[in-house]
């Protein structure tokens, strides 16, 4: 099984003022931060190793947080975002030889990692991309016959047959791994060149329905996916309490938390150990309460 890489270094500058106080994949999710979830999904597919590189707020990813994941993590610090082909590329010596499965650090999405890795080894492709599908022309890959990325960056290498959005998981095999720079983007300064000489990627059908958390709408509607998958009108953390004239709907209280006051909370995360006093007058709705006290609303 291959290993596997996080990218977690990134500055998730559309999300401030929440990176101000937590990196993008530390954001609470449910019940456990983003890159828990993710490290989850790497696990139940096989995979035995990974990496993870840090940068922005690099003191929050704590030793506690790290061990308690379900697969050995070696986090590595960059200075500065060395980009998503540098990161991988820093961490040569933590994954060993062979494929690796990329992931980045804000993408929450149901993916069958082991089926990913076996199609990657059954086509034997230089990469494989997670695109989910669109209709040709869509999207920010074509697709061919064949399953082949004939369409990336507006870059066109062969006939469409059908269109799709790159998720943001993909296998990196070892030629590729090869030409790796020491910073730079994998699409523009791999993938691209790459394909320009005209060798091949593969990509791997995922899951139509997956969320990049890049901006605070998107985060707020991974929230309310995470409950809806559950079954959950809310959920209230260990330790969290909700005053009795509360009404909590569609939100997220993370541990430790304090709801006061009289009125409604609908559509809401609340960090753990945050504090917030919800008005009978004025509900709370669609924001997002952080531990040191910023109440930051999605725009209606």
């Amino acid at each position: 099984m291959a290993s596997a890489m996080i990218l977690a270094a990134g500055l998730g500058t559309r999300l401030r003022p929440l990176t101000d106080e937590l990196p993008k994949p530390l954001l609470w999710l449910g019940d456990r931060p983003l890159i828990a979830h993710i490290a989850e999904q790497l696990a139940a597919g096989g995979v035995r190793r990974a990496a993870l590189n840090k940068s922005h707020l690099a003191e929050r990813f704590s030793r506690d947080l790290i061990a308690a994941f379900p697969v050995p993590v070696e986090v590595l610090h960059e200075p500065e975002p060395f980009g998503t082909a540098g990161g991988l590329a820093n961490a040569a010596g933590a994954l060993g030889d062979g494929d690796v499965v990329l992931w980045n650090g804000d993408i929450l999405i149901d993916l069958d990692v082991a089926a990913l890795c076996a199609a990657h080894g059954d086509h034997g492709a230089a990469a494989t991309l997670a695109v989910a599908p669109r209709p040709a022309g869509e999207g920010t890959v074509g697709v061919g016959a064949h399953g082949e990325v004939v369409r990336l960056r507006g870059e066109r290498f062969g006939e469409e047959a059908a269109g799709g959005d790159f998720v943001g998981v993909h296998v990196v095999g070892e030629a590729l791994r090869r030409r790796l720079p020491p910073r730079g983007c994998m699409v523009g300064d791999v993938y691209l060149p790459w394909l320009r000489e005209g060798r091949a990627l593969a990509t791997f059908a995922a899951p139509g329905v997956w969320h990049d958390i890049g901006t605070l709408a998107a985060y707020l509607d991974a929230s309310a996916r995470w409950l809806a998958q559950r079954g959950l009108r809310s959920h209230v953390g260990p330790g969290a309490s909700v005053a009795g004239g509360v009404d909590v709907s569609g939100s997220v209280v993370g541990a430790g938390a304090r709801v006061e006051g009289a009125g409604a909370l609908r559509g809401c995360v609340v960090w753990p150990g945050a504090r917030v006093d919800v008005d009978a007058g004025a509900p709370l709705e669609r924001a997002v309460v952080t531990t040191q006290g910023r109440v930051v609303r999605a725009a209606v």
